[in-house]
């Protein structure tokens, strides 16, 4: 009994470099034509993708979180399901369930929408907290267990979940365990005046992203996250990740620092940003550019025992002023 989804098509993953360069900048411009005035958000959204992580859009309502999901899932050319979290969403509506079939007298596995390439978790601190521990499984193992039967998920996986960080009635904030499975936490923000009067114009005839067609398959994703992992990391940066890492640890305003998680989750990002920007190795700006995406939501602050949440950004950047790269 199986219920997976794999890359399909071309069994073949090899790639030339030049060809995945060429998939890269095809998807990035795809996703742009239809995102617009935010280059950076995308850019750091396929960080995601190619380290092979899952995404958290955090910002208010109405910024354009669930358009940017949208378009790289149908930008991917990969399976792609939207769940709309609730407060009455239940575990077996995202896994799927056992059912009873009275011809055969035997149970057939019903698989829920985790089982796509891409799945978007909209306003994802809506659903319960039994809920979003559904997906705990699945966005770490990559895997879903219903009784005593393991489906595998992918590849490629990603979650992508948007939520609003600004509005608590009817929500339940993630717990520390949830968070620390996104990869990176983006913030959106409000596009400039010219960009906003670009998505207007745009908008006039309808959805510009029903129109977005495949620019990438599945295996193509596969092979860009291997591409991906090939970035050369030296030590003295390895080292300076690793010092920054530590900091979070010593930090007098943090409770709790970064795991060994965190620091895999870091490594793997700054490979992907690497190749995304076009090189083959790894620079501590690309450290320093990540650390705050990459860890800051996954820090607890001494602000927590007062029962608040403090945002961790603003220590990071002491962290990052006073860790000096090693030479």
């Amino acid at each position: 009994m199986t219920a997976s989804h794999t890359a399909t098509g071309d069994t073949n993953l090899t790639r030339t470099p030049e060809e995945l360069v060429g998939l890269l900048s095809s998807l990035r411009n795809n996703v742009s034509r239809v995102f617009l005035g935010k280059p950076e958000v995308v850019r750091l959204a396929l960080v995601a993708l190619l380290a092979d992580g899952h995404l958290l859009l955090e910002d208010v309502p109405g910024v354009g979180k669930t358009l940017l999901a949208k378009a790289i899932a149908k930008s991917l050319g990969c399976t792609f399901h939207r769940i709309q979290a609730t407060p009455d969403l239940l575990p077996g509506d995202l896994i799927g369930t056992n059912v009873y079939n009275q011809t055969t007298s035997t149970f057939t596995f019903m698989p829920g929408p985790l089982f796509a390439n891409i799945v978007l978790a909209d306003e994802i601190n809506r659903a319960t907290p039994r809920t979003q521990s559904a997906l705990l499984e699945a966005m770490s193992e990559k895997q879903v267990t219903v009784d005593r039967d393991t489906f595998p998920l992918g590849p490629p996986f990603l979650v992508l979940a948007t939520q609003n960080p600004y509005e608590f009635e009817g929500t339940y904030p993630l717990p520390e365990s949830q968070l620390d499975r996104f990869m990176l936490r983006l913030k959106v923000g409000y596009p400039d005046r010219k960009a906003e009067r670009d998505i207007l114009l745009q908008h006039r005839g309808g959805e510009p992203v029903d129109e977005l067609k495949a620019v990438l398959n599945p295996n193509d994703v596969v092979a860009l996250q291997r591409y991906s992992r090939e970035s050369i990391v030296s030590v003295p940066v390895a080292e300076y990740l690793l010092d920054v890492v530590d900091a979070t640890r010593e930090h007098p305003d943090i409770k709790l620092g970064a795991s060994t998680r965190a620091a895999l989750a870091y490594y793997r990002a700054c490979q992907a940003l690497a190749r995304i920007d076009g090189r083959d190795h790894v620079r501590p700006e690309d450290v320093k550019e990540l650390a705050v995406p990459v860890l800051a939501h996954r820090l607890m602050t001494k602000a927590w025992d007062q029962g608040g949440r403090d945002d961790a950004a603003p220590i990071l950047q002491d962290i990052l002023t006073k860790t000096k790269v090693r030479i």
